[in-house]
């Protein structure tokens, strides 16, 4: 009965390549005024495994072609419910678990104010995005706390990724220009694949 009322409140799925992140689409609610959705329920939402959140950001970006990423944090890592509430951008798990059966691969996802998708990324995976609209606004719930100095990255433009983003001259901070292709990043600076739990643990 329960499993009935929250298929019924939103559809859910596994992303093409990884059973670990997810695909949401919560009901929308219209009328002649709008419309109303619940963006999260803690219970109805751990039904599909997904944990708690404990911190929430906001990201503005400000033109079309704007990337952001690859980003991971090691020792604090972040689970991320991704959403838009303007534009549209291409979201992108990459999963760097040492050891996992899917390791250096990635999955990308059209996400928009227009489909209201979101997009589940577990610990253990780098997360990055660019504009497809003229701007974005992206809200994405974290189930730990930023840490600065924990903070990591994989180049965007790694050459055995591959990733095909959908914009030919992205607009990347000079921070993310300076990150490391994967085959450059230590062993030790990359999460653990745990077959047993299914997520990503550190040394």
């Amino acid at each position: 009965m329960w499993l009935s009322l929250v298929r019924s409140l939103m559809k859910v799925s596994s992303s093409s390549t990884f059973s670990e992140v997810i695909v949401l689409e919560p009901d929308v609610h219209r009328d002649e005024r709008g419309f109303f959705m619940e963006t999260y329920q803690a219970e109805r939402y751990s039904k599909y495994g997904i944990p708690p959140f404990v911190q929430d950001n906001l990201s503005y970006s400000r033109q079309r072609g704007v990337l952001r990423g690859l980003h991971y944090q090691l020792r604090h890592p972040q689970g991320k419910l991704i959403s838009v509430i303007q534009g549209e951008i291409f979201d992108v798990a990459v999963d760097l678990r040492r050891g996992s059966p899917t390791f250096g691969k990635w999955v990308g996802v059209v996400l928009s104010a227009a489909n209201r998708r979101q997009l589940y990324i577990p610990e253990g995976f780098a997360h990055g995005f660019c504009v497809t609209s003229q701007q974005a606004l992206v809200s994405y719930k974290c189930t730990d706390f930023y840490n600065r100095e924990d903070e990591r990255g994989v180049r965007w433009d790694d050459q055995k990724l591959r990733i095909r983003w959908p914009v030919s001259s992205p607009v990347v901070s000079q921070k993310d220009q300076q990150l490391p292709d994967l085959s450059k990043i230590a062993e030790e600076d990359l999460p653990i694949y745990n077959s047993a739990e299914g997520t990503a643990r550190v040394s």
